[in-house]
């Protein structure tokens, strides 16, 4: 049959508005739509059925569904940074001004070349890239892996920034409702009125979900509800906020639109919303299943349900003459729907031998055909229906009739939206009554208290007349997974499950011939599932074709694992404000002026940026290391340590819980004094190093490394809450609540005692702090180093910290007082052997390693990762060890550097022995200096290495200690 106009009916139409017109492009075809259309009723109401192409065959496609579960209806919208790909037309709005294109197809929709993919299926089955592209070996570089990177995935990539504004918002209820139709607002009402507060999200633009559409009477009572709702003022509806995914304790993902797509409200155009529940309720409804039967991909077949929103609700002709193919009472309402807009409606064809309900009777009565106990052979058409071959539903397929027709409205039942359910862990149960997978409510998802979080109702929960006096009864739905029940093989190799990725009955039947029991194995084989749609429109049918082919029940097959988001999120509303400068923010200390201003030279060190050294006049940077290094060891310098990482852990396990963190002790260090420590992960490894100050019986303060205190402190947590969730204890990150400033060098003690203030520096031992006032600052003072000179580290408020450092720089202008970077501290850390974490350590490194076991508690039973270091590959004496290394040059030894050792390994290349991890010019020494890993180390004092330069030169160092500077530490006290 063929197509003809007018698709836009002249009545009916509950959702738009024809009074306003929207012009808008389709590829390249100026048309136009109405308010309140989607895109793809409005290029239904142009006669556009055609809307895309199928992934692997480029088969044409129309909609089939009239929402979020659409695979077919792709395209490609907008222009420039405002450009997507893959949008459903079915749930996009029309605004004017929309430039869309299809995808999928070259050179054109109609005319696609790839089609010839068609033709060649025989040679395309499931999994044939798995069997194809193995040999000639040579052959997947250079021509197979090339080819399927231009072929793979849909619509192209955006080029350019996006212009628009996305934003994030959180929220907080007793309950959270998703799902605005009937059901949802029932339970919603219900809550609200025990005096809880509810939010309620519904995905599309209008409430009621199919009550509405399906239900004479059905507005007004949606209507009630919302006017009840809206009048209180605990309960908060949101529209166009769909529930993306729901996680553990009640955390709640959904994404609202707020100008999505119409750039001109000047509005951000989505927003992430994260929400904490009490309880959620979904109220999320069902999805309707089409039916497997020979070219049932053939643009114009459709879901009854979306045939009856697009007569209805869109007031489009979806085409004029609307065959029906059902195994329920549910698909005669599109029947009666398309008869009372006054269209053709040749025949109902029902699968169940029997349909004598209150339906089936009101299509008789209005005149239209029912033949029971058929269904369809096979859909005659190319790029769109023009009939359909009628066979018995228990045959094999010999055609009994055949109906013209321009749409076939197909409904295999109905399948609960399970999936918010499912996500954190909600299980299902097989209804064969209903023929489908329904929440388990013996095993709900559990919140914090054991206790079930998430209730599920209406159709969600396979309450299909959840709708109350409004609704009729139906007569019971019939299991129909192929059509007709018999069919050859020949028709089920054009029997369609997924029609995006062109996944057919037949591949279901091979994987499971081919040994693919598993359901999850099934979908990675053949791609069922794996399209945009997630499976929506076709796992449920894919599962029953495995099951039956593995002869066994279909709950015994189960179903693949649902996992959010449950639609696609863009990255931009992901990320939100979180882009550009703002991405990563710029982390800076309150000395960070002085540093601009002084012309400091800075390098990122996490999310901060740390003066590397201040060059003065025509300095380089070598040159102003130098200088900072020998002011430092000869008279006296300041360094903003304010970065370093401060953890407070306090409670009456802290000690407890510390002894665990740290391979030494900390629960006997004394108050006021300072210890060490090195922290490592669960497989022993070194992952941070800082020293720990006692402040209290029960409060610690840890110093971490920069880039580590957000890691540790995080860990920390992860321990805490996870496995010690019992011990009482508490941490803070503090990092950027303090100023630290080192003060360091032989004048060190002379420069702070010009500051007046109460704390007798000359009574502080090493590795002790005390706390008072400096300068009429409220200060803590530890007296640390590590420069290996006289050094204090001086933690004030953060707010006053540029006014101790300006004040420190004001009073010891005649010891010639100079600030110095990061670099001038790595250095002198070098010249007195101690490690830097990331450049000692790479993540493979134990403390053993570094020699630093003397920081190893031989008394405590135990410490993360002391079991690990027990391994055999820990304890084994072929570890590198640290050591020092002198150039016999004068040019430093680069970083990374490796020493070879005799012969090669099995790959060709030189055997090695070691490996540079830091290395420096030293001022102090006037000399290269370096610390290394080597096998066996510290029992190779004097041994010559030889470390090959990518030039071909082959320098040369010698094994020393790695202490080179003030071994008896003599300088720490001035």
């Amino acid at each position: 049959m063929t197509r003809t106009p007018p698709f836009r009916l002249a009545q009916g139409g509950r959702l738009i508005d024809r009074a306003f017109q929207i012009p808008f492009r389709f590829d390249g075809r100026h048309l136009r739509g109405v308010t309140g259309d989607t895109l793809a009723s409005a290029l239904l109401a142009n006669g556009q059925m055609l809307m895309g192409r199928s992934f692997k065959y480029h088969r044409p496609r129309g909609p089939i569904a009239s929402g979020a579960e659409e695979p077919n209806a792709l395209l490609s919208l907008g222009q420039g940074g405002r450009f997507e790909p893959n949008q459903r037309a079915t749930t996009t709005p029309l605004v004017a001004g929309m430039v869309t294109r299809s995808q999928n197809c070259w050179p054109s929709l109609d005319a696609d070349l790839m089609a010839v993919n068609n033709w060649l299926s025989p040679l395309f089955p499931a999994g044939f890239y798995y069997k194809t592209f193995i040999h000639p070996r040579p052959f997947w570089k250079h021509l197979f892996e090339p080819v399927i990177r231009r072929s793979a995935g849909l619509g192209a990539a955006p080029t350019e920034a996006d212009p628009d504004r996305y934003e994030q918002a959180y929220a907080f209820a007793d309950l959270v409702v998703v799902g605005g139709g009937i059901a949802g607002l029932t339970a919603a009402r219900e809550a609200a009125a025990s005096g809880q507060r509810v939010i309620v999200l519904e995905q599309a633009p209008h409430w009621g979900g199919r009550t509405p559409t399906d239900h004479p009477g059905g507005q007004a009572a949606i209507d009630a509800l919302l006017a009840d709702l809206s009048a209180r003022e605990n309960v908060t509806l949101r529209r166009n906020t769909m529930a993306t995914g729901l996680y553990d304790h009640g955390y709640l993902i959904a994404r609202e639109a707020i100008a999505d797509h119409d750039p001109n409200l000047g509005l951000p155009r989505q927003r992430l919303w994260r929400i904490r529940a009490g309880h959620v309720v979904t109220a999320t409804g069902a999805l309707e299943r089409p039916l497997s039967f020979a070219c049932n991909d053939v643009p114009g077949v459709m879901l009854a349900s979306a045939a009856r929103d697009f007569i209805t609700d869109y007031g489009v002709a979806p085409g004029q003459s609307i065959l029906v193919v059902t195994n329920n009472d549910d698909a005669y309402r599109t029947a009666l729907a398309a008869r009372a807009a006054g269209l053709d409606v040749p025949a109902i064809i029902d699968a169940r031998p029997l349909a004598d309900g209150a339906l089936p009777q009101a299509a008789r009565e209005a005149g239209i055909r029912v033949l029971t106990g058929t269904g369809i052979a096979k859909v005659k058409g190319g790029k769109h229906v023009e009939a359909a071959a009628i066979c018995d539903q228990s045959g094999e397929g010999r055609v009994l009739e055949t109906i013209a027709c321009d749409v076939i409205a197909m409904s295999g039942g109905w399948s609960p939206v399970v999936h918010l359910w499912s996500h954190c862990g909600g299980k299902l149960v097989w209804d064969d009554q209903a023929a489908m997978f329904r929440p388990d409510a013996d095993r709900p998802p559990l919140g914090a208290d054991g206790k079930g979080n998430v209730t599920v109702t209406g159709a969600a929960n396979g309450d299909l007349a959840c709708a109350g006096d409004l609704e009729q009864p139906e007569g019971a739905t019939m299991p129909v997974w192929v059509m007709p029940a018999r069919a050859p093989y020949k028709l089920r190799t054009k029997m369609w499950l997924d029609f995006q990725n062109d996944v057919k009955v037949s591949d279901v039947e091979l994987a499971a011939r081919e040994g693919y029991a598993s359901v999850e194995h099934t979908k990675r084989y053949t791609t069922l599932g794996m399209a945009t749609d997630q499976g929506k429109v076709s796992n449920i049918n894919g599962l029953a074709i495995l099951s039956a082919a593995l002869d066994q029940p279909i709950p015994q097959t189960g179903t693949t694992t649902f996992r959010p988001p449950y639609t696609p999120l863009t990255l931009a509303t992901i990320a939100a404000e979180a882009k550009g400068e703002a991405f990563q923010p710029l982390r800076k200390t309150p000395i960070h002026g002085w540093h601009e201003t002084r012309g400091a030279s800075f390098e990122p060190v996490g999310q901060w940026r740390r003066p590397y050294c201040y060059p003065q006049g025509a300095e380089d940077r070598h040159a102003a290391v130098n200088r900072e290094i020998l002011a430092v060891r000869g008279g006296v310098g300041t360094l903003d340590a304010s970065t370093l990482g401060k953890i407070l852990v306090k409670g009456p396990d802290a000690g407890r819980f510390l002894d665990m963190l740290y391979t030494n002790m900390m629960s006997t260090l004394p108050v006021g004094k300072c210890r060490y420590g090195l922290m490592c992960n669960e497989n022993g490894f070194l992952m941070d190093d800082g020293v720990v100050a006692r402040l209290s019986e029960d409060s610690w303060l840890c110093h971490t490394t920069t880039g580590g205190a957000d890691r540790i402190h995080g860990h920390m947590e992860d321990w805490l809450q996870c496995e010690w969730w019992d011990w009482k204890v508490y941490t803070a990150n503090l990092t950027e609540q303090f100023a630290q400033i080192a003060v360091a060098g032989p004048k060190a003690r002379a420069l702070l005692e010009r500051l007046p203030g109460n704390i007798d520096l000359a009574a502080l031992p090493f590795m002790q702090w005390a706390e008072g006032e400096l300068a009429g600052i409220p200060a803590r003072i530890f007296r640390i180093s590590f420069s290996g000179e006289l050094s204090y580290e001086i933690a004030v408020p953060a707010g006053r910290g540029l006014e101790l450092w300006q004040m420190l720089h004001r009073e010891g202008r005649d010891f010639a007082v100079t600030p110095y970077g990061t670099e001038a501290m790595h250095v002198m850390r070098a010249e007195k052997g101690f490690i830097m974490i990331g450049d000692e350590t790479d993540g493979t490194i134990i403390p053993q390693d570094l020699g630093l076991d003397w920081a190893i508690s031989k008394k405590k039973p135990d410490y993360i990762g002391k079991r690990a270091q027990k391994r055999l590959h820990m304890t084994d004496g072929n570890r590198w060890k640290l050591v020092g290394i002198e150039s016999l040059s004068d040019k430093v030894i680069p970083d990374g550097a490796h020493a070879v050792a005799e012969g090669t390994n099995a790959n060709g290349q030189r055997k090695v022995q070691g490996r540079i991890t830091s290395s420096y010019h030293s001022p102090t020494l006037g000399k290269p200096i370096a610390m290394a890993l080597v096998r066996h180390g510290p029992a190779r004092m004097g041994q010559v290495l030889d470390f090959p330069m990518p030039s071909g030169e082959v320098m040369q160092g010698r094994i020393c200690d790695p202490v080179f500077y003030d071994k008896e530490g003599s300088r720490l006290n001035g």
